[in-house]
């Protein structure tokens, strides 16, 4: 939970910049958006077809690279 306490001779402006910025630093605001809507974890099989895809990607680019055209 985050808190801020006004300042003397702090506008209202001012303040609401120094509560942004500690919520933005403690990721608070982060996980409650990411809570928001429930994702189910992905399969074993899905994230075995992920990983065999980026992995055949990266073999590409490394191919790509040493040919010089990446």
């Amino acid at each position: 939970m985050v808190e801020v306490r006004k300042r003397e001779k702090e506008n209202i402006g001012s303040l609401l910049r120094r509560f942004q910025e500690r919520i933005k630093k403690s990721g608070d605001l982060i996980a409650a958006k990411e809570s928001q809507h429930f994702q189910p974890r992905s399969t074993k099989r899905a994230r075995r077809e992920k990983a065999l895809q980026s992995q055949k990607m990266r073999a590409e680019k490394d191919k790509l690279r040493k040919l010089g055209r990446l």
